[in-house]
């Protein structure tokens, strides 16, 4: 058992390479005391890679904990200091096997704050030239061209299910309409 800043008590149950598992003794807003177990992660970021002529690069990865492969955009865990920009293309030359020459800020999501909180940082890649992928050994990775709109299309259907693709997808959709 170990406080932290705040006083309340903090109980390690695991610490690992991508999150701690703890659980917190804390007290709510409405002065009820509980303990709660809290998955802590240093965070993320996604990047939609959209080319010049108004494709996405999707990757599909194979996801144990989710069942087989699925369709998302790059993404990857913050290294500690790292800033979300930097990640960001970092993943994308990672993964998808280019560079971005523009990236924008599309914003961030809390992924399931009743037990964890990670933080992922969205963004778009313009401007894009092609490097060489770097896959982690953990890493089952191709890559697929789609327009935005039949990406759109695949989350309508439910062939992209991941949430951090689903957000990023719709927010560089609304501001790509927004430059007209």
């Amino acid at each position: 058992m170990q406080a932290d800043s705040a006083g309340r008590t903090i109980r390690e149950i695991y610490k690992g390479r991508v999150v701690d598992l703890r659980v917190e003794r804390v007290t709510l807003p409405n002065g009820h005391e509980l303990e709660i177990e809290i998955v802590r992660h240093p965070g993320a970021a996604a990047v939609v890679p959209l080319t010049a002529d108004g494709d996405v690069i999707l990757i599909r990865q194979y996801r144990h904990a989710a069942g087989g492969f699925i369709y998302e955009i790059p993404a990857g865990k913050l290294d500690k200091g790292e800033p979300p920009e930097k990640c960001a293309d970092r993943e994308l030359t990672e993964e998808a096997g280019v560079v971005a020459g523009k990236t924008t800020r599309l914003g961030s999501i809390v992924t399931t704050p009743g037990f964890t909180d990670e933080v992922i940082h969205l963004f778009l890649a313009e401007d894009l030239r092609p490097a060489k992928t770097s896959h982690e050994p953990d890493e089952v990775i191709t890559t697929l061209r789609r327009p935005l709109q039949a990406c759109l299309d695949m989350v309508a259907r439910g062939e992209i299910i991941d949430g951090k693709s689903i957000c990023a997808l719709f927010l560089a959709d609304r501001m790509i309409r927004e430059r007209g």
